[in-house]
Formats: C-alpha cells, structure tokens, sequence
C-alpha cells in the first residue's frame, strides 16, 4: 500500500496555521507597537529598530488620540513589527518600563521621607545621614522649618518643594 499520498496531507498540516492565530499575532505587534508610542522620545533611542518603524512611531505622537488615523497607524505600525525582531524590541520597552517603576518607587519613597520629616519624625534625619552622608545637614534643617512655618501660616508651599528638590539632589535624580 502507497502511504505517499497521507505523507502529502500530514505535511501540508504542519505548515497550516489558523486564521485566528495570525490574527492573535497581528494584534499582539499592535499592542507592542503602541506601547513604543507611548514612550518618550530618549527611550525610543535606546531600543534598536527599523528607521521606517521609528518614523511611524514618531508619526503615530504626533496624531489625535481616539482619531481614526491614529487607529490606522497603529495597523501600520504593527505590520512594519512583522519584520523587526519582536524579541529585541518588547526587552528594550520592558526595559523602560522598569526604569519608570523605579523611578516612581524612589519618587514616592522621597515623597515619604519629606512627609515624615515635617512630621518631625525623630529618626529620620539620621536615616538621611546613613543613606547620604554628603547631606548639608544645616540647609536641610533650615527647609524643613521653613516649610512647617509656611504649612502653619497656610501659605504656598514653596519650601516644601524646594524640600523635595533637595532631596531628589541628594538621590541623584
């Protein structure tokens, strides 16, 4: 018996791939393709990529939200995705993602540090003093009770920001 023709068959499966996969892949290259639109130009820098796709992404900033066009170009840019490895782009967007994560964990963990110090929180400063030991203890002291004077005088807080200008300094953000 002459199995070639079943072999035939069972080849052509292997090759077939269904409609609602590509599918599933076309909208997943969209999905990747606007999260590099919504990165920021020095990030965009940073991830390696096709000069027709950058161009695109940087054409897709400068449309409406919600406009059809947007939503077009959107489409193009995830078609352009077809031929760009996928890999290199969705590290270097998880990249930028995690710096942003950081970045707001050290903003907020600032945010708190300058909460507690107004709140005159006993141990603080030396928290301060361990973690940074470049602090100009004196100018610190001096924001903090400039901005308890302004907060008790309910005035613009002023000194509170320059507080926290000073505190992201010593971080180095």
């Amino acid at each position: 018996m002459n199995n070639d023709k079943f072999d035939t068959i069972e080849d052509e499966d292997d090759d077939w791939i269904s409609r609602s996969s590509l599918k599933r892949d076309a909208e997943a290259l969209q999905k990747l393709g606007t999260r590099l639109i919504d990165l920021k130009p020095n990030q965009l820098d940073n991830i390696e990529m096709d000069e027709a796709l950058r161009l695109a992404v940087d054409e897709a900033k400068r449309l409406k939200p919600r406009s059809n066009a947007l939503k077009r170009q959107r489409q193009y840019i995830g078609k352009l995705m077809r031929f760009e490895d996928t890999e290199v782009i969705e590290k270097g967007v998880n990249g930028c993602d995690l710096q942003h994560e950081e970045y707001n964990k050290t903003f907020h963990r600032l945010e708190r540090w300058r909460d507690r110090l107004l709140a005159n929180d006993p141990g603080m400063i030396d928290v301060i003093l361990q973690e940074y030991p470049q602090t100009d203890i004196q100018h610190l002291r001096q924001l903090i009770r400039n901005t308890q004077k302004e907060i008790a005088a309910k005035t613009n807080p002023l000194s509170s920001k320059k507080l926290f200008k000073y505190l992201r300094e010593l971080e180095g953000c």
